[in-house]
């Protein structure tokens, strides 16, 4: 997962749908509209009209709030304190909260969303217990009163009362959503480190396995090329007997000669150039070139293989033999681990001018979700070993099954 990624997803999967994603796309619109929010709540908070200082107290805690939400991104601690001293400037002249409260509340969400849960909930006491304190110092300590049409007096709750609890509850409101979406965020971080830190390792498993296929082909062609000397030494032998003798077999061993050693030249200089970038152990492969006894071994395992083209003679490069033997060998190893109990695999070897191709089919796994995990070495070690001769390989999935398709090219005598 990339940080992409996590700008269009929630922690749980779920996509954003258009206006979430155009709002994490323009958090200035997003300020814009809160300071809105908070400004038509201190119009609607009902100023006292009696009063000669409401209206303009008023629209100076509108303009100042609005101003100061804007900045809650960035210096949060200081909107809430802000909101504090709006709030004991309110009621100092006009007796009201006038609506601070709900910027107090804001702030404390802004807050909570960047600081640590310790440092908001310190800032959230002392905003509560500044704004508690001026009420209770400045406010009357007598409840409201209002008579009604038959006379009778009905008094109110302590407005001081009724302001303490509105703040406390707002303060806490704002607090639990800011931890909230802090939380789910920090959620988000850590999966999208998770995904970067799968990826890595999954890259790193690629390069292992791309190293240990070129140490295996280095291997293999240096048996290639001990056995390739070896008949060059007894060609030669041959040769300097019937050169007297019989001169036209002696041309056809110095021919034979010639071909022999520009194969092992040409396998050696294939090998050298896939193990520029290391050393590669020389040892024997020890490992068996007749596909009809790959074929007939996983057969033996439970495999219900129906081959064809394995009559035809194999190419003289030893590269590409050896190519087509392992292309055989990971493709039908890979339909035994994960196609378990597959009802049929299709091997066609085929011969064209200039290239061989090797199709291996299966039907998939006789039970849904019985493939068994993998993390996909084995096509990336195929991969390399054709790409060395010029060759690619195709794999994906077929119907219920999956296909892959090795293309080989070969240079052939006229």
């Amino acid at each position: 997962m990339t940080a992409e990624r996590a700008h269009v997803v929630e922690p749980d999967g779920r996509r954003l749908g258009p206006v979430r994603r155009y709002l994490r796309a323009h958090p200035r619109l997003v300020d814009v509209a809160v300071s809105a929010f908070y400004v038509l709540n201190v119009v609607l908070a009902a100023p006292d009209p009696y009063h000669p200082l409401s209206a303009p107290v008023a629209a100076l805690v509108a303009a100042a709030g609005a101003g100061a939400l804007l900045l809650r991104r960035r210096r949060p601690t200081w909107v809430v304190a802000a909101f504090v001293v709006m709030a004991g400037v309110s009621l100092l002249t006009v007796g009201q909260l006038g609506g601070t409260e709900l910027g107090i509340a804001l702030a404390l969400y802004a807050l909570a969303v960047a600081r640590p849960p310790t440092e908001t909930w310190w800032s959230a006491a002392a905003a509560v217990a500044g704004a508690t304190v001026t009420i209770w110092l400045v406010q009357d300590d007598s409840p409201a009163a209002f008579r009604t049409d038959d006379g009778t007096s009905i008094a109110l709750v302590d407005e001081r009362i009724t302001n303490t609890f509105g703040i406390v509850t707002l303060a806490l409101v704002g607090v639990a959503f800011g931890i909230s979406v802090r939380l789910r965020r920090e959620r988000m971080a850590g999966l999208v480190e998770r995904a970067a830190a799968l990826e890595r390792d999954r890259d790193r498993q690629a390069q292992v396995a791309r190293a240990e296929e070129r140490a295996r082909i280095a291997r293999e062609v240096h048996d290639v090329v001990a056995h390739s000397v070896s008949v060059m030494v007894r060609l030669a032998d041959g040769a300097s007997v019937a050169l007297d003798r019989q001169p036209d077999q002696a041309r056809v061993a110095l021919g034979e000669l010639s071909r022999t050693g520009r194969a092992a030249l040409s396998d050696m200089r294939r090998v050298l150039g896939a193990v520029a970038d290391g050393e590669a152990p020389m040892g024997p492969a020890g490992e068996s070139r007749d596909l009809r006894e790959v074929v007939e071994g996983f057969r033996a395992a439970g495999l219900p293989v129906s081959a064809e083209g394995l009559g035809l003679a194999l190419p003289e490069h030893t590269g590409v033999r050896l190519a087509l033997y392992r292309v055989v060998q990971e493709s039908l190893t890979n339909v035994l681990r994960h196609a378990p109990g597959t009802a049929g695999v299709s091997l066609v070897i085929r011969h064209e001018p200039g290239r061989w191709i090797v199709t291996v089919v299966d039907q998939g796994a006789a039970e849904r979700g019985a493939e068994s995990e993998g993390a996909g070495l084995g096509l990336i070690g195929m991969r390399e070993r054709v790409a060395l001769l010029g060759g690619t390989v195709d794999a994906g999935p077929l119907g219920h099954g999956w296909r892959v398709t090795a293309e080989l090219p070969v240079e052939e005598a006229p």
